[in-house]
């Protein structure tokens, strides 16, 4: 719960070396955005102070000057890929980020479908944007890409994708999720604005890993365990060794194709103007750290979270036993087990203790409250309460609810909507909670508790429902599960 870094800092020192690298390349710039812009949750937990709209904040500051081009592979259209956070496919993705750009003020100039080969479903996506008056360009696969750079920068590479017409000096290329072609439309751009005499730079913006923070330190560590599934590996960065004689951090991909990058300059400019990866990067964050144990801290319980998501993805079928494993190594690495999260020994006690599913919560004053499966609520729903009465300052024994809410919830649910479970979830406990405290004042307390869940940490002893999880996520409670079923049954919705 300690604050580990400064997001004033941050919003006013990562727009002002924003402005100066636009202005190191005659004053027009294409930016890809890595990672997410809008709720960068895993950035919020690993640094205790950025919040999760962060960038969102810094990238205000430079609002009149930026265009936003938002990238998304056709393949992936056709493939109705899904992102994992939000379960929603990335062509909706895409409506969702031009309504929230444009919500707080930024300027969506365009769309931009890489990959295209007349793909069906993205021929379908294009015409719906443009009929919602939405800009939409084409970038086809090029042979050979990213080494034969001589055929990339050429008429039948990078000649060849549509231009996109921008109007600002700063071009902010982002996208649903990775994998959408963000470098190489910025690259595209640049051949194309120097066919046409224009002056542009490309640079870098990705938190993580963070450069001038160590190889090991644990915040690094944690982006390599987020991105298991993605084979990323940070290490130091030799070309800036090599160039400055200063260590400083990177991964893998960039690191890997920092030669045909540099090639890629070298031909469109005749020179490159960076030297190593590092140089192309504008990320201040490492420089906004105020409380460095605070952020070691935070980022340790990630890795552990990440263990075990990954460990529940693979019995849900949705990721490889390799992930858990190479998470695992990072785990060894830092010296980290069960006991460093102790959420975990309370939830899987207190089961042993009732003989069934429960769930620990550890308050912002260090208490840890349990929840156990009873006649009339699930665990999620029994840790709810117990947290808010625990906040409150109400005694465990008052009832908070009355059973006169209660049966007529369990009825609705049982007789006319088929379900066969009459216990409540989290969401139906809190539907019920709110409205006992419309005329009883201790509901009304406990109702009033809720914000303070944020940031609290929750181990269950069995996967949850969606129900439940969705909950929690709202309520961004950090929460992990031992990656077992409550049933042995073999559909699990």
């Amino acid at each position: 719960m300690r604050i580990g870094f400064d997001h004033d800092k941050y919003t006013a020192m990562q727009s002002e070396h924003i402005r100066e690298r636009i202005a190191a390349f005659g004053g027009k710039l294409y930016l890809e955005l890595g990672g997410k812009l809008f709720d960068d949750y895993h950035a919020s937990r690993v640094l205790p102070g950025f919040r999760p709209d962060s960038k969102v904040s810094m990238l205000l500051n430079l609002k009149d000057q930026a265009e936003l081009v938002i990238a998304i592979n056709a393949d992936d259209i056709e493939k109705s890929k899904v992102r994992g956070d939000l379960g929603i496919t990335y062509d909706l993705d895409v409506l969702r980020l031009i309504d929230a750009f444009r919500s707080i003020g930024l300027y969506v100039g365009s769309v931009v479908m890489t990959r295209w080969q007349e793909q069906r479903s993205a021929i379908a996506f294009k015409k719906r944007l443009e009929s919602l008056g939405v800009r939409v360009f084409r970038h086809f696969p090029i042979e050979g890409y990213p080494y034969d750079v001589k055929h990339i920068v050429s008429d039948e590479g990078f000649g060849r994708n549509e231009y996109i017409v921008t109007s600002r000096p700063l071009i902010l290329v982002t996208a649903p999720g990775p994998g959408s072609g963000k470098m190489a439309t910025c690259l595209s751009q640049l051949y194309q604005e120097h066919q046409r005499g224009i002056q542009a730079g490309y640079a870098k913006f990705e938190t993580f890993p963070i450069w001038n923070l160590p190889l090991q330190h644990p915040v690094n560590v944690a982006y390599e365990a987020a991105t298991a599934d993605l084979d990323d590996v940070n290490m130091i960065d030799p070309f800036h060794l090599e160039a400055y004689g200063q260590t400083t951090v990177n991964y893998n991909r960039d690191i890997e194709i920092f030669p045909v990058l540099n090639a890629l300059f070298e031909y469109i400019y005749g020179s490159s103007p960076y030297k190593s990866p590092t140089d192309m990067g504008v990320n201040m964050a490492g420089n906004c750290i105020i409380d460095d144990e605070a952020c070691q801290e935070a980022a340790k319980q990630e890795i552990i979270r990440r263990y075990y998501a990954a460990s529940c993805a693979v019995k849900r079928g949705q990721a490889k036993e390799t992930e858990v494993a190479k998470i695992e190594l990072l785990l060894q690495k830092m010296n980290l087990t069960d006991e460093n999260r102790p959420v975990i020994a309370a939830a899987r006690q207190r089961a042993e203790e009732t003989g069934n599913e429960a769930l620990a919560l550890e308050l912002p004053d260090g208490r840890i409250v349990t929840g156990k499966t009873t006649n009339l609520l699930g665990p999620s729903a029994a840790l709810m309460l117990n947290a808010l009465k625990a906040l409150a300052g109400i005694e465990k024994k008052v009832q908070l609810i009355s059973p006169t809410v209660i049966e007529p919830i369990q009825t609705l649910k049982c007789q006319y909507l088929g379900n066969h479970n009459p216990r409540l979830h989290s969401d139906e406990i809190l539907l019920a909670l709110s409205i006992c405290a419309a005329t009883d004042e201790n509901a009304a307390k406990a109702m009033a508790q809720l914000p303070r869940l944020a940031g609290c940490e929750a181990h269950s002893t069995v996967i949850l429902s969606p129900v439940d999880d969705k909950i929690f996520r709202r309520l961004k409670i950090n929460l992990t599960c031992d990656p077992r079923y409550q049933s042995h049954k073999l559909y699990h919705p």
